[in-house]
């Protein structure tokens, strides 16, 4: 009897502040999730994070946010970290698939205009052990994101990747 081995994906969010990673086989199973600050060469260093993540983890599928989209604002040195990753990733034979903020919430939420915030407490109610922890007070005008959100833009990815029906 053959066994069918689920399909693995990495997602990786590249931000600001380093990344946000999350590893999912189907659309039940959270394996890891995480974030990584990159302090020096933040793209040279983040594409040595996501090569040493999919030799780690060796995903079928690379999800990466669409940093394209109409409804996404990125800075220049993400698009083109994003740009280096995707074709890094091509060079590796790894499957992409990019997905925008509103494929997220949309999916997440049944709300493309829903909160960051929402996509998280979703996300923490779905995944409660590996989440709920990790979840930060809801941000106020006045506060900066917490660094541990860059989990949840990661998380989101993944769980957005896969199809309502399983």
């Amino acid at each position: 009897m053959i066994q069918n081995k689920p399909v693995r994906i990495l997602a990786v969010a590249p931000l600001s502040r380093g990344l946000g990673y999350a590893v999912m086989e189907g659309p039940t199973r959270l394996v890891a999730c995480g974030n990584k600050a990159i302090l020096r060469d933040k793209n040279a260093g983040s594409l040595a994070w996501v090569n040493r993540f999919i030799k780690f983890y060796q995903p079928d599928v690379l999800v990466l946010p669409d940093v394209t989209a109409a409804d996404t604002r990125r800075a220049a040195r993400i698009k083109t970290l994003h740009r280096k990753i995707v074709a890094w990733a091509g060079k590796q034979q790894l499957k992409v698939r990019l997905i925008s903020v509103t494929q997220v919430r949309g999916k997440l939420l049944g709300d493309a205009k829903g909160t960051k915030f929402a996509v998280a407490q979703t996300l923490a109610e779905k995944f409660p052990v590996e989440l709920a922890s990790r979840l930060p007070p809801k941000r106020r005008p006045w506060m900066s994101e917490d660094p541990r959100m860059d989990i949840f833009d990661a998380v989101g990815l993944a769980a957005a990747f896969w199809p309502n029906k399983q």
